[in-house]
């Protein structure tokens, strides 16, 4: 029997990606997309969910994580390219233009958005995610290579010098995120040393395949403990380990 798209089984997601989604969700249920690109789309787990939802084009940089989100999009109808967003052709816009943490990765954050703005259609939509609050930098932000962390104020003040509108930040991960940002900071704390020569290109490209779930079973347990804390930050949407922003581009 051939599966079609909504057949297949989506993509397990981490503890922290659920918590991440739960809102990112709840946006694009309220958006509609007809169109929309992903910038870094990683291994494909969330872009995987989004080509369910609309005409999908995910650009990735990191060739080992491009060939796993291939496989996983392309069989739900979306396209991945192993690229980068200005390699793009000039003048495409999407209704929705999504990055899930990626700007906290790049050291020239403001003219990232400058360029992504420039895939986004007038009155469409830019979605993304980054880690939250920068007196909570720690080893782990620094073996994945971010530069920073965001505040809501300074996240507001990055998307709206990009020229984007209607700017909604929510706080997301209460009180999993804690939790889950402490383990990691202990784990990570151990493997500065072996890293210290890598640049933060160097320790991007690896990121995205750490700590990546795989596996049904392995998945579903993830879901399963995680959807009671997705309900729980509910209750605290500006307490958090990370935020998920939502701008309009007006012109």
């Amino acid at each position: 029997m051939t599966l079609t798209a909504t057949d297949r089984p989506l993509p397990p997601l981490a503890p922290r990606a659920w918590l991440r989604y739960d809102v990112v969700s709840r946006i694009i249920d309220r958006l509609t997309p007809e169109t929309a690109l992903e910038i870094g789309c990683g291994q494909g787990a969330f872009g995987a969910r989004l080509a369910t939802r609309a005409d999908y084009l995910g650009v990735e940089p990191d060739t080992d994580s491009f060939t796993v989100a291939y496989e996983r999009i392309t069989a739900l109808g979306g396209t991945v390219l192993n690229a980068i967003s200005s390699e793009l052709e000039p003048g495409a816009t999407y209704d929705l233009v999504c990055a899930f943490e990626v700007l906290e990765h790049i050291e020239d954050d403001k003219g990232a958005l400058a360029e992504w703005v420039t895939h986004v259609r007038p009155g469409g939509h830019l979605v993304l995610s980054v880690p939250a609050f920068q007196e909570r930098f720690g080893p782990m932000d620094r073996h994945a290579g971010h530069f920073r962390r965001y505040s809501p104020e300074g996240l507001t003040t990055r998307l709206e010098e990009a020229g984007l509108s209607e700017v909604d930040i929510t706080v997301y991960g209460w009180p999993l995120g804690y939790a889950l940002e402490a383990v990691r900071n202990r784990i990570d704390a151990r493997k500065l040393a072996k890293v210290e020569d890598l640049t933060p290109e160097e320790l991007t490209r690896a990121t995205g395949r750490t700590f990546q779930p795989s596996g049904r079973l392995k998945g579903a347990v993830i879901a399963l403990a995680t959807s009671p804390f997705m309900a729980l930050q509910r209750l605290r949407p500006e307490t958090g380990t990370g935020l998920v922003a939502v701008a309009t581009r007006l012109d």
